[in-house]
């Protein structure tokens, strides 16, 4: 028996997926069935895609709201596609483009009508990908140009850390004592001790 699958994708963890899920929502699909990345597009690599692959057999149906949900590589989408629709005799329908449903005509003008839509709407999702990674790297030289400041924020030493690294490289106290009076991992301590210069002018 034929069973419907639906995926979902987001880029990042912190990314909604409501829209995909009010979509897909409506098709009463089991959760069982349901399989969700949170994850870049850039390959295929995802825990879940690969899991729901697994699982698809000839006749199922998949369903994604989008060919940008699938994923952003041109030439992996295209790979994808036929690994799906001729390796597992899959079919896909992409909600929000009608000409994407390998259900409906299946004759040689509609496969080479799907075909053709598919490596467009593929080529604008990596195209859109590289853009978004051009204005982030734009948006991040602007901001350092600006002095922001990207990554953790370097914490104060202690008051006494210059005390109890001495102390330490003297020999009058332990590593774990020294990190202990400092109130900070002992691997942290040995670090920083490791970038202070002798004559206690610098820490880095």
């Amino acid at each position: 028996m034929a069973n419907i699958y639906r995926y979902i994708r987001v880029s990042s963890v912190d990314q909604n997926e409501d829209r995909q899920r009010i979509t897909l929502d409506k098709m009463d699909i089991p959760p069982n069935r349901i399989f969700m990345d949170k994850q870049s597009g850039k390959d295929f690599h995802r825990p879940q895609y690969r899991a729901m692959l697994k699982k698809l057999k000839a006749g199922d149906l998949l369903y994604v709201l989008s060919i940008d949900r699938l994923g952003r590589n041109y030439e992996e989408i295209q790979e994808q596609w036929r690994l799906l629709t001729k390796e597992k005799q899959v079919d896909i329908c992409v909600l929000d483009m009608p000409l994407l449903d390998t259900r409906r005509e299946k004759n040689l003008l509609g496969t080479f009508i799907a075909d053709l839509v598919l490596q467009v709407l593929s080529f604008v999702a990596q195209n859109e990908r590289e853009s978004i990674r051009t204005r982030q790297a734009q948006g991040i030289a602007a901001a350092k140009q600006r002095g922001v400041r990207f990554g953790r924020e370097v914490k104060p030493l202690p008051d006494n850390f210059l005390e109890n690294c001495a102390l330490w490289q003297d020999g009058r106290i332990s590593g774990l004592e020294a990190a202990r009076r400092c109130k900070m991992p002992q691997s942290t301590f040995y670090r920083k001790a490791g970038n202070f210069r002798e004559d206690n002018a610098e820490i880095v």
